[in-house]
């Protein structure tokens, strides 16, 4: 993957945050707790998750949607675009 190294860090950390995020949301399921809170620290995991991959795409757009030769793939691109979805 060829994507600046700072973006590779902003990603790290979303995702060692929704890593974190899982972990508290199974322990709060294990200890019965309310649906609403349980929900909402779930919308916070998916959206850490969703940053991350947004980011992770804007950044690495060109070799992310390239071929073998380095040309645009619009079919792969929007496919990429549609896994967030």
């Amino acid at each position: 993957m060829q994507i600046p190294e700072e973006d590779l860090d902003a990603v790290k950390k979303r995702l060692a945050r929704a890593q974190g995020q899982l972990g508290g949301i199974i322990r709060m399921v294990e200890e019965g707790r309310e649906c609403t809170d349980v929900l909402t620290q779930l919308a916070a995991a998916q959206a850490a998750i969703s940053r991350a991959a947004f980011t992770l795409i804007a950044s690495g757009i060109s070799h992310c949607g390239s071929d073998e030769a380095g040309i645009a793939d619009k079919a792969k691109l929007e496919k990429a675009f549609l896994s967030l979805s």
